[in-house]
């Protein structure tokens, strides 16, 4: 990816919508200038397709959400399929980038490059707060921190809040892939805040 996350330091941020603003991300720099904007793509392609009966109830259901430049260049889709099993990224031409796969949920996915290479690892602590990406050696090439926003928030908004910060130099497709983890994680581990 010509790089717009250059920056060792990212923070990913949800929009306080309260439970029904999930999918929607700003991307931003160490400086907090705004890199990349995540919305929920208008066709959510496959996502959409398996999508269940009573849609968005679950961190379970499909969902695909494109980030964009702030004027609104596609950058990469994170396509979340059914369940936690498999999450893709895409780059602008929808070619695939890599794969999040689930080893343990909640605790170990495995990272696969767009061939379907093993390229890395991400270990996620009990809390599913902080999630160390690694490389095929075990090697620790980022770490993503959940910020903690107090009771209120966690419980009746999506208003999370990450940090990534990535050890370089990380090869591509790894590092992107990194930079995308703290959605992933996000789409599969906490977006079930709705009071429905």
């Amino acid at each position: 990816m010509s790089d717009p996350f250059s920056s060792s330091v990212l923070k990913v941020e949800q929009p306080r919508r309260g439970p029904f603003g999930k999918s929607r991300y700003k991307v931003l720099d160490g400086d907090d200038t705004v890199l990349a904007i995540a919305a929920p793509s208008v066709d959510e392609g496959r996502a959409e397709a398996m999508r269940g009966i009573v849609p968005g109830k679950s961190n379970l259901d499909a969902r695909a959400v494109q980030l964009t430049t702030p004027g609104g260049e596609l950058l990469l889709t994170v396509e979340k399929l059914r369940g936690r099993d498999y999450t893709e990224i895409l780059g602008p031409k929808e070619e695939a980038i890599g794969s999040f796969v689930t080893e343990r949920v909640g605790r170990r996915y495995v990272i696969y490059d767009g061939d379907g290479t093993l390229i890395g690892a991400v270990e996620v602590d009990v809390p599913r707060n902080n999630f160390e990406v690694l490389d095929n050696g075990g090697t620790k090439v980022a770490h993503v921190r959940k910020k903690w926003a107090g009771l209120a928030t966690h419980l009746l908004t999506t208003a999370d809040k990450y940090t990534v910060e990535i050890f370089d130099p990380v090869p591509e497709p790894l590092r992107t892939m990194a930079v995308t983890t703290a959605i992933v994680m996000d789409m599969n581990l906490h977006e079930s805040k709705e009071i429905t």
